[in-house]
């Protein structure tokens, strides 16, 4: 806890030394891997969670000017960001602004924590109560630009502006909490570092590096990591001693009840939040669909999901009875009435067929060509999102599927509530070019366990045979997206083998 100026001047000062240290190697190859340029994260201590003041008036100033410039992120509660910003913070507006102000005072990221307070009136508090709908919310931004190299924005990318939700605990026994939040951000982040680092000594065909979710674990990520540790931490709190208990220590999650979501608006109340056309998890119980069922009773999705890119392998897939579902990957064309020539063109072979048809990112045509849902990578989800797609989609009665990579983009689809996730790239895989390593199986189960029991899982990615299918399957996948294991001179044979192995 930083309580005085003279601390804050002193720790100051030794973050600027070592920045200076890495600054003066970081470009000297023989040093590059020993000197690197930590991460800062700073959890302010100036008030506590009940409202008291925890330093001196004039730390406040010096933990500004001396040790903000340095700060990767910082994790005040919503008191602490009051105090920086010498104004109340009664709204979501409120919230949102402050993060802006906060991150001018110098540091790269914010996080503002308020539990069950930030940006709800009484009022509102004492109906979520009432109506069971309870959640805790946080609100993070940064200064970092997106991580796509084009400068496509996530939803869950800070530069946007992420708020968090969970499901609230109410209990009193939760002492450290915001001392473990920030402990945990820290925590996430060097995994992330650590993974990437392996692969960068190995190379990008090392398997030391851990899996792509721990290597593509960035600030949003140790976010949302953090939030569902804390989570798990206050649901399990006990008392020890007299008065309140700490905030109890866990594993790294893997619990659907504590992971959060990414809501686009924080307004929104749980009752509210209709997700897309539901469809179910294929089980050994379940009845298997066929071509003719159509729309009678549950939807099922398929346990194969075939990817093509032009109508000679849709007119070649459809006629077999292991499909029923098939999405279309549009490459390389930009004009949009040709775009929607091909989409109606291939609804129409999939309805003759009686096969649901997904179209990849073109949500616009799916939508008029009245196809059975829509794929969307993050990036075009977010931009659906902006153009107001996600609405259209829903309206119009049609599926929804999302591809994750890493854990905010699973918190994202999570907050959107889609008829399926895909994790990808399950192994190594040059149908696509992809910015993510390779998951592993070992994901795989990790997903199956956030994701909860309501939502089938997709897996994509170098699955090119049935021994790779089978194990997916036996990870946790409820379907397996293929390209090159069915576009085959023998594709009635090669989908039997596939589907087997999904058996």
């Amino acid at each position: 806890m930083l309580g005085s100026k003279e601390l804050a001047m002193q720790v100051g000062s030794f973050l600027k030394d070592l920045m200076d240290q890495y600054n003066h190697t970081s470009h000297d190859v023989e040093k590059l891997a020993v000197v690197e340029r930590p991460f800062v994260v700073l959890d302010p201590v100036m008030i506590s969670t009940s409202g008291h003041k925890l330093i001196q008036e004039d730390a406040k100033a010096a933990i500004v000017e001396w040790v903000f410039p340095y700060v990767d992120i910082v994790t005040p509660n919503k008191f602490e960001a009051e105090e920086l910003l010498n104004r109340s913070l009664t709204s979501f507006e409120d919230i949102e602004r402050g993060a802006k102000d906060i991150l001018d005072m110098g540091v790269k990221s914010v996080l503002i924590k308020g539990g069950h307070a930030l940006g709800e009136q009484q009022q509102q508090q004492q109906q979520q109560e009432e109506e069971g709908d309870m959640y805790a919310q946080d609100y993070f931004l940064s200064k970092e630009p997106p991580l796509d190299k084009d400068g496509k924005e996530r939803i869950c990318d800070g530069c946007r502006g992420v708020w968090l939700r969970s499901d609230r605990y109410d209990s009193i026994h939760t002492h450290g909490t915001g001392c473990t939040l920030s402990s945990v951000i820290a925590s996430a982040l060097a995994i992330g570092h650590q993974q990437r680092s392996l692969v960068a000594v190995g190379g990008e065909s090392s398997s030391i590096g851990g899996t792509g979710a721990a290597r593509s674990i960035y600030m949003t990520d140790a976010c949302v990591l953090a939030k569902a540790y804390i989570t798990a931490g206050v649901a399990r709190g006990v008392p020890i001693g007299q008065g309140p208990g700490p905030v109890v220590h866990t594993s790294f999650p893997s619990q659907k009840e504590y992971f959060p979501s990414i809501v686009l608006d924080p307004r929104t109340r749980r009752q509210d939040m209709e997700g897309f056309l539901k469809m179910k998890r294929m089980t050994t119980q379940s009845i298997l669909p066929t071509k003719d069922s159509g729309d009678k009773g549950e939807l099922f999705l398929g346990k194969l999901l075939p990817i093509v890119d032009s109508v000679d392998w849709m007119e070649r897939l459809v006629e077999l009875e292991e499909i029923t579902d098939i999405q279309l990957r549009i490459k390389g064309e930009t004009d949009e009435s040709k775009i929607l020539d091909l989409v109606q063109k291939c609804q129409n072979i999939c309805e003759r067929h009686g096969t649901r048809l997904w179209i990849n990112d073109f949500w616009k045509a799916a939508v008029k060509a009245k196809c059975f849902g829509v794929h969307m990578g993050q990036e075009d989800l977010a931009r659906c999102a902006d153009e107001g797609g996600l609405e259209a989609i829903k309206s119009n009665g049609l599926a929804l599927g999302i591809s994750t990579h890493s854990y905010a983009e699973l918190a994202t689809a999570l907050g959107i509530k889609p008829s399926y996730i895909s994790l990808g790239p399950i192994f190594g895989t040059k149908s696509k070019n992809v910015a993510f390593d390779p998951q592993g199986l070992e994901t795989v189960r990790k997903w199956r366990d956030l994701i909860g029991p309501d939502i089938p899982l997709v897996a994509i990615g170098g699955i090119n045979d049935a021994e790779r299918t089978k194990q997916v399957k036996c990870a946790g996948a409820d379907c397996v997206a293929v390209i090159g294991a069915v576009q085959k001179d023998d594709i009635a044979t090669s989908v039997k083998l596939l589907e087997e192995a999904m058996s």
